[in-house]
């Protein structure tokens, strides 16, 4: 499979990283070897993780191979919809639009914000005692 042509894509959310290949094939998803629905329950997920395929009307003409590491389900669920979205890019320029219009090609940067000294997370404080 290394020897045939694919188009890549980077993908990233909070601390995952999505590496994406698009094979020309019938639409099989493959994330760190399992088929997607043993690796992503979560119907919703597989829906949006799917969606920039369905906005260029794509979806029997590749397969995807994914390689993901770090962070949660949720959080390779959104790295793998951005390495897609770029990679369908790479493979072709003019679905760099409808990918746009759908803010599919953003970088969701929102990540968890680090813990302070003295408080008990990153915002919550110690209840105050006044005597």
């Amino acid at each position: 499979m290394t020897s045939e042509h694919y188009y890549y894509g980077l993908g990233r959310r909070k601390t995952s990283v999505a590496r994406v290949r698009l094979y020309p094939g019938a639409g099989t998803v493959i994330v760190n070897g399992k088929p997607l629905d043993e690796v992503i329950t979560r119907a919703s997920s597989r829906q949006d993780l799917l969606r920039p395929l369905a906005v260029t009307e794509t979806q029997g003409r590749f397969n995807v191979r994914v390689k993901v590491l770090g962070g949660g389900v949720e959080g390779w669920a959104g790295a793998i919809r951005f390495g897609i979205a770029r990679a369908l890019v790479v493979a072709d320029e003019a679905y760099r639009r409808p990918l746009r219009q759908h803010g599919l090609l953003t970088r969701d940067s929102r990540v968890k914000e680090r813990k302070k000294p003295g408080l008990k997370r990153a915002r919550k404080a110690p209840q105050y005692t006044k005597r």
